[in-house]
């Protein structure tokens, strides 16, 4: 069979399409956006006319995603970690619901935080909701785990987790595929009040929750992704949890692994499997990415207290991402001295494309709240994020999405002005529109700055939800339409900017400023596009 150089993210996509989705939906999110991407490309799911366009949030998408599966066809769903505290309620309630066309959620977590708030860890999430959980080791795993990961989600009557990281998701390698199988047709639960979580079905359907628990930890015991292999040196056992086990692999390159291991891929944890590790051995040493979830819960498992080692006591860092060298050190094998890294290519900070339309806006704003001194202007998740940053260093917030509008709306409650929120038009219609709605019903004394660039900027340029619309929806929402102000940022228009900016200041009451130019990076593709179209006519 032909093998194919994939991503991680792009093994997960092509597997969910040879499982037979019926719909793919997403939000777009580094580490994970990769997978949406390849499945809005790919000519397989545009023959099977699989759904495949990007949702407004995170939440919207998974509750998209238990709607088709409520009508018996298979759905992906596909976020980074941070993205799934955004869809939790839906998620957690979904464990309870259960599912009838199979329900798989890809969740890229992003340890050492490179594009992102955080280092959660999204096992806990599979735990607290208690489903299963499936966390390749590679990119075939990632392949294979999420082709089965339908059946197994049919098989249990419960969504199942595809936990990715950053490395994972990111990284290529070999993939053999299977036999693609074509879409389940349409038919609806056996149990018609399965999805009535009113408290009267939502306790039976809790207990049946409860009741699947054993048969999850038997379906753990038997996987093909939780295995043993012996070692001689019985002083010391090592638990790898899916891409810990290539970091701890690489350190043995071309030599002999001394210590029995255990390899985890598939939770709830195969206790047995465990138990016989550690019979064997004095000691284990968990290596696993992300939090130290297995570290913990192997610390209460065993009833002779034996120790056991990680990142809790220091054998592991606890923050970043795991890397071979950290794991070499925990095992006290040494390497030669790393070579310096030359002055040329130490990282520098991230800064904006040249041109960019929110830096005219955000400069103009920032010379008219000057004056009021510094500490006023609130932001969000997104490219202007730069903003806090120098040349510019005048945000003072990026805490999650949508959150500008709120914490600016709770500064102006408090007193403060003028408080100033600054949005970017897809973040506005994930997770700001709920925040502008509680302005305008206090008729909150503060700017709300929505930067339209038309797309979604920081993970490539993909198409926002109210795209054409925010006028409209603030209007919706009870913003007075005069004061809803409409510019193109650039810098010949930088006088009428600071006007505009400050008349809004002044007002007492809400405003809304919508600078809005096309982001650079998107006008490019898109006159690239142009060009190549018309070249073919």
């Amino acid at each position: 069979m032909k093998r194919h150089l994939f991503l991680g993210n792009e093994a997960v996509a092509q597997a969910a399409i040879d499982a037979g989705i019926s719909g793919a939906y997403a939000y777009p999110g580094t580490p994970s956006t990769e997978i949406m991407e390849y499945i809005q490309h790919s000519p397989t799911a545009e023959e099977r006319a699989v759904h495949r366009q990007w949702s407004a949030n995170e939440k919207t998408a998974y509750e998209t995603a238990l709607g088709m599966s409520y009508a018996g066809r298979r759905a992906l769903v596909c976020m980074k970690q941070v993205g799934l505290n955004v869809a939790a309620d839906a998620f957690i309630n979904s464990a309870i619901t259960g599912v009838n066309g199979g329900l798989v959620l890809a969740v890229a977590d992003d340890p050492g935080m490179h594009s992102s708030q955080n280092e959660q860890d999204s096992r806990y999430y599979g735990r607290f909701a208690m489903i299963p959980v499936l966390e390749p080791s590679n990119q075939q795993e990632a392949y294979d785990m999420c082709y089965t990961a339908f059946k197994l989600s049919e098989q249990l009557q419960l969504p199942v987790m595809l936990r990715l990281t950053t490395r994972l998701s990111h990284s290529r390698a070999a993939v053999s595929l299977r036999q693609s199988v074509h879409p389940h047709e349409l038919h609806l639960p056996q149990n018609l009040k399965q999805f009535l979580l009113l408290p009267i079905f939502a306790r039976k359907n809790y207990v049946g929750l409860l009741e699947k628990q054993h048969r999850m930890e038997a379906l753990s015991e038997q996987s093909s992704y939780n295995f043993q292999e012996a070692g001689v040196h019985r002083h010391l056992g090592i638990v790898c949890c899916g891409l810990g086990w290539n970091y701890f692999r690489e350190v043995f390159v071309g030599r002999e692994i001394p210590w029995p291991r255990v390899k985890i891929g598939q939770y709830p944890l195969p206790r047995n499997l465990l138990e016989k590790l550690e019979a064997e051995c004095d000691e284990l040493l968990v290596i696993e990415e992300g939090y130290p979830m297995v570290e913990e819960q192997l610390r209460g498992f065993f009833a002779a207290g034996k120790p056991v080692h990680g990142k809790l006591d220091g054998w592991l860092p606890r923050y970043g991402e795991l890397t071979s060298d950290q794991v070499g050190r925990a095992l006290q094998i040494t390497y030669p001295a790393p070579y310096p890294v030359p002055e040329v290519v130490v990282p520098r900070p991230p800064s904006f494309c040249r041109g960019c339309g929110h830096v005219d806006a955000f400069e103009a704003l920032q010379e008219v709240v000057a004056g009021y001194g510094a500490g006023h202007i609130f932001s969000d998740i997104g490219c202007y994020a730069l903003a806090a940053l120098p040349p510019y260093q005048g945000i003072y917030s990026c805490v999650d999405m949508g959150a500008s509008i709120t914490m600016a709306k709770g500064a102006a409650d408090a007193g403060f002005f003028p408080a100033v929120a600054f949005i970017g038009d897809s973040t506005f219609t994930h997770s700001g529109m709920t925040g502008l709605l509680d302005a305008v019903n206090e008729h909150t004394n503060m700017v709300v700055v929505i930067s339209d660039n038309q797309c979604v900027a920081m993970t490539g340029g993909q198409q926002p939800a109210g795209l054409g619309k925010l006028e409209a929806i603030c209007e919706g929402l009870g913003v007075d339409p005069a004061h809803i102000r409409v510019f193109t940022p650039l810098h010949k228009n930088q006088e009428d900017m600071i006007r505009i900016y400050q008349e809004e200041i002044e007002y007492d009451g809400l405003s809304v400023v919508i600078p809005r130019r096309e982001c650079l990076q998107k006008a490019t593709r898109r006159r690239r596009q142009e060009k190549q179209k018309q070249a073919k006519n």
